[in-house]
């Protein structure tokens, strides 16, 4: 894993809290963290590949992960075929920076957390 390239720019800079408020702002929303790991995992995929590796997502709720992804600089999209039209999705170095991020939370995950009996026992 390569070195970020850049630093993004956020709105808390230089106070004590900031660096896990806004690392879990980038991160935190629900399929994030998921098509994330899936990209660390597996290196570039298309989008119908993606898709497959997160399971359970529907294409609309994949397009807005992806285009925020992007937004945040975590993912670069890059058409790799005209036609028909075939788009690859890859990590940035920011993007790859986090791996032992999400492998810690995995792993913390897995140490910390079981299925709940009912989904309405569920706490998250």
């Amino acid at each position: 894993m390569s070195e970020p390239t850049q630093k993004l720019e956020i709105w808390c800079a230089g106070k004590d809290w900031c660096p896990v408020t806004a690392t879990a702002t980038l991160i935190g929303k629900k399929w994030h963290t998921v098509v994330l790991h899936r990209l660390l995992d597996n290196g570039p995929l298309g989008f119908n590949a993606l898709k497959d590796e997160v399971g359970g997502i529907s294409s609309k709720v994949l397009s807005d992960v992806l285009e925020d992804l992007e937004q945040k600089q975590l993912i670069n999209r890059e058409i790799v075929n005209e036609k028909p039209v075939r788009v690859e999705y890859s990590l940035t170095d920011v993007g790859e920076s986090l791996e032992s991020v999400i492998m810690e939370m995995a792993d913390w995950g897995q140490e910390h957390l079981m299925p709940a009996a009912t989904e309405d026992s569920s706490i998250v």
